[in-house]
């Protein structure tokens, strides 16, 4: 999982404290993290094009949230950076090379294949139940105090 997740996952937290009407500027946000703005932006980006983010240009453009942060899920966020592809490509190597298994073994996808989607299965719907507001919940109140404070301060 690249690291476009956890930025993203940040800035929706810091942006869900800031208040879903409060814009911010990927310039800013790169600031408060102490990240790239360009790389960050491409983050910010393909959340605003899932509908996470809104954006806005001109001087003072920048991001917010486009739904409360109790509808915006964990899974959301990394869907919406990596995709929806599957972490685990079965290539069917079982089928090549001089021990390969003979076709009627290979009708059906083999344990490794069947363990691996089923832990991914697991792990997407983790992800799907836990929102940006239960992580919000969940944070030392020095941290929201701080992103206020920081937010304040632009």
């Amino acid at each position: 999982m690249s690291e476009g997740v956890e930025w993203g996952l940040h800035c929706c937290v810091a942006l869900g404290w800031m208040g879903q009407d409060e814009v911010v500027s990927t310039a800013r946000l790169a600031a408060k993290f102490g990240l790239p703005a360009a790389y960050l932006n491409k983050s910010l980006q393909a959340l605003a094009r899932a509908g996470i983010l809104a954006s806005s240009a001109g001087p003072k453009g920048g991001f917010r949230l486009a739904r409360p942060p109790a509808r915006i899920t964990l899974l959301d966020v990394v869907d919406a950076i990596e995709g929806q592809e599957t972490a685990f490509r079965c290539t069917e190597i079982r089928r090549n090379g001089e021990g390969a298994a003979p076709p009627a073994e290979c009708r059906r996808p083999c344990a490794i294949a069947s363990a691996m989607h089923g832990a991914e299965a697991a792990w997407r719907k983790e992800l799907s139940r836990q929102t940006i507001a239960m992580i919000m919940d969940k944070a030392p109140r020095s941290a929201v105090e701080r992103t206020v404070r920081w937010h304040a301060c632009a």
